[in-house]
């Protein structure tokens, strides 16, 4: 309503008591005296032609260029200055009644200067500005944009274009002027685009800063007279800028906006057709909203009551998924428990339940544990379930020989096919499919590092809140940023934050995580992937991760010791959670002498004992 001046709206009862409250405490403020500058010289620095009106304004006509910057050298009747007042002013002869040269009628005021030019003097000052203000601002182009010292910013008014706007500048300190002394002021529009000023003026005052506010010239004048001397098109701007003031002020009060996730049901889903021998010009039959037919216990269709709303059709399937007699579900979810514990699942293709996938090895097993899943809906009881069963607490070291298998074969004949229980197992069963030991498995990227926080006293339990980036980012040499890893600060606030809250860069991995088999992020990947190189070792050794968090780590261990052995039992105690023995104090004390317990605890992160779950 502020904007389209509709009067029905701006001049009701209602909203008199805000516009009285308005000018009752910027009236006196708004009503600054501005005298227009009497020009002596108007220049374009490209091809504009500046014409100097009888209103005392300066409209641009002649060639557009993309930039250009207009100066104004002028005088005033004040020797004291507070203020200057831009006015860009509507005209009939310009792109949408302007108040800029481009198309769509704005402009963009990259920089707004101004210099004090005493008699005679070629070399003028530059003055500084406190502050600016405006009328109205473009949403992110503000009026402070002319004022920042950077050409690709700007201030705009769009949408509000054919109507005059207002922009105050403030000085830091009154300038006062001699006599012959002028003010030589520069409109810099350098962003491009031809976003010209198509008509301006320039004003001054000598009303103290507080008083200089922004707005329009038929606002002011109301102002300066009572309200029933007010005309009615005085009335309609005052209450225009009060309400939109008003509007803006209570809007600064509402408190932060949150990000929120918002779902709008979609249009009518596409029709999917069954192709004939998979060519797509020949359209067979409609394809019908459904599921796997190969589940006995479930309708391979949905029966919905209608087809074509696209929400149905996914509680449809998630009531599909979710049904306790769908087997899929709950035992591709028991077998990602097994994988998760033993490094391999019952079923070791656990994206792939289907003929082309692995066959489980222990079928009763897995179904038992699916049923447990579904039944008792606990997550941490199958968790605690395994953890705590002697097959998950075997030696994952390999103690069975031929001449010692027979110690060990009461322990495996119930995992060994009947055949084979007078066999060596590491002959018959190599893969450890029947897991006649505990598999062997190495930290993952994550748990390695969230395990060295932790032995080192940086782990930061803090839960929630937004991730942590690891890096640095800076503009790329296209729409990709650039994404450093390496002047991380491994002090920095969050810094020791669980990896759950790590931020991962798609397609730019962190070179420590993905030494460590980090999966790439950009593809989908069932199982990690394992692999055992130089690299990891020396990654482990010199990343600087590694090496400040041994420095805290030695710090630690200095505080629980006096002396070298009992440091090197400290260190041991904590990275390994047992104790030392004779042979590793009497190494580790030496080499802690030698090279400091830092060099010691990066050995102790690269040793086989804290990498592998034993």
């Amino acid at each position: 309503a502020a904007d389209a001046k509709n009067a029905a709206v701006l001049l009701t009862p209602e909203n008199e008591p805000a516009v009285a409250r308005w000018v009752e405490v910027h009236g006196k403020s708004a009503g600054a005296e501005w005298l227009p500058l009497t020009l002596d010289t108007f220049l374009s620095s490209d091809r504009s032609t500046l014409t100097r009106e009888a209103d005392g304004s300066v409209s641009a006509g002649g060639d557009r260029p993309e930039k250009d910057t207009y100066t104004v050298a002028a005088t005033t009747a004040f020797t004291n200055v507070t203020a200057l007042r831009l006015e860009v002013l509507r005209d009939e002869r310009l792109p949408m009644k302007g108040p800029g040269r481009q198309d769509n009628g704005n402009l963009h005021l990259s920089e707004f200067e101004v210099r004090l030019l005493a008699a005679g003097s070629t070399n003028g000052t530059k003055l500084k500005i406190k502050r600016a203000t405006a009328d109205f601002d473009q949403e992110g182009w503000t009026i402070q944009h002319a004022l920042d010292g950077n050409e690709k910013t700007a201030w705009g008014i769009y949408p509000r274009v054919g109507e005059s706007h207002v922009a105050v500048f403030e000085f830091e300190s009154p300038v006062k002027l001699a006599a012959g002394a002028k003010l030589v002021v520069a409109l810099k529009q350098l962003h491009g685009g031809g976003h010209l000023i198509g008509r301006f003026r320039l004003s001054a005052t000598d009303s103290p800063g507080a008083n200089a506010e922004a707005v329009l010239p038929l606002v002011s004048a109301g102002l300066k007279v009572s309200r029933e001397q007010r005309t009615a098109e005085q009335r309609l701007a005052i209450a225009a800028h009060a309400l939109r003031q008003h509007a803006q002020d209570e809007s600064a009060k509402l408190p932060a906006p949150a990000q929120v996730f918002a779902v709008k049901f979609g249009m009518e889903p596409k029709p999917v057709h069954i192709l004939k021998r998979v060519d797509i010009d020949k359209l067979g039959k409609l394809a019908e909203p459904g599921a796997l037919a190969a589940i006995a216990e479930l309708p391979g269709r949905f029966a919905l009551a209608n087809p074509k709303r696209e929400a149905d059709r996914r509680v449809a399937l998630a009531d599909w998924l979710a049904d306790p007699r769908n087997p899929l579900t709950w035992r591709s979810a028991a077998n990602r428990v097994w994988h998760f514990h033993f490094g391999r699942g019952l079923c070791d293709t656990p994206s792939d339940f289907g003929k082309m996938g692995g066959v489980p090895s222990h079928p009763e097993l897995l179904d038992w544990l699916a049923c447990e899943l579904r039944d008792g809906g606990s997550l941490k009881r199958i968790h605690r379930l395994i953890v705590t069963s002697a097959t998950y607490r075997q030696s994952s070291q390999c103690l069975v020989t031929s001449n010692q298998s027979s110690a060990r074969r009461p322990l495996i004949t119930n995992h060994l096919p009947l055949t084979n229980h007078f066999s060596d197992p590491t002959t018959t069963d190599a893969n450890n499919t029947y897991l006649w030991r505990m598999n062997r498995s190495r930290l993952d990227a994550e748990s390695f590092r969230d395990a060295v926080l932790t032995v080192s006293g940086r782990l930061d339990l803090t839960l929630g809140g937004p991730g942590v980036q690891h890096f640095k980012l800076s503009k790329g040499p296209q729409a990709t940023p650039k994404v450093d890893y390496t002047p991380f600060d491994w002090d920095a606030p969050g810094a020791g934050r669980r990896s759950i809250y790590r931020v991962v860069w798609r397609g730019i991995a962190d070179p420590f995580m993905e030494a460590l088999d980090f999966p790439d992020a950009a593809l989908l990947q069932p199982t990690r992937p394992f692999s055992a190189s130089a690299l990891q070792a020396l990654t482990l050794f010199n990343n600087d991760f590694v090496l400040r968090h041994s420095e805290h780590f030695a710090a630690r261990v200095e505080k629980l010791g006096a002396d070298a052995p009992s440091r090197a039992k400290a260190a041991v105690r904590l990275a390994f959670q047992r104790a030392a023995t004779p042979e590793e104090v009497r190494a580790m004390s030496a080499y802690a002498e030698q090279h400091g317990l830092a060099a010691l605890g990066r050995v102790l992160f690269n040793s086989n004992e804290f990498l592998f779950i034993n």
